[in-house]
């Protein structure tokens, strides 16, 4: 199958993606042609979004530190709301060490941190 090899490309492919979702509805059966369309670009658009546009996924340690500035809390902070020493949060801050299934738990009804991600 053929592939997206530039920008301008991807642009008229989602231009095009566009003026097809108000055609296709739950109920356009998998033969319309606008469907076809639209899954045959869509698939395009999404192979050149991953070679292009990849996302990026944060570390555990990252993501703490986000948590800690939005909630204005200092290692020393964070290690009292967690129950650890200082020094174990610098640990995990610099993936020396893993959180423990305890401190795990607690980041996430602590800090809100998903726990699918704290546990890989």
């Amino acid at each position: 199958m053929a592939e997206l090899t530039n920008e301008k490309q991807y642009e008229v492919v989602l231009e095009r993606i566009e003026e097809l979702l108000p055609l296709i509805s739950n109920d356009t059966p998998a033969t319309d042609r606008n469907m076809i369309e639209l899954v045959i670009i869509s698939d395009l658009a999404e192979e050149y979004e991953e070679k292009h546009y990849p996302v990026y996924i944060p570390t555990l340690p990252e993501v703490i530190r986000l948590r800690m500035a939005e909630m204005g809390l200092s290692q020393k902070a964070l290690a009292e709301l967690l129950g650890v020493s200082p020094s174990r949060i610098s640990e995990y801050m610099t993936g020396k060490a893993e959180p423990t299934l305890k401190v795990a738990r607690l980041l996430n009804q602590k800090l809100d941190i998903d726990a699918d991600f704290i546990l890989g």
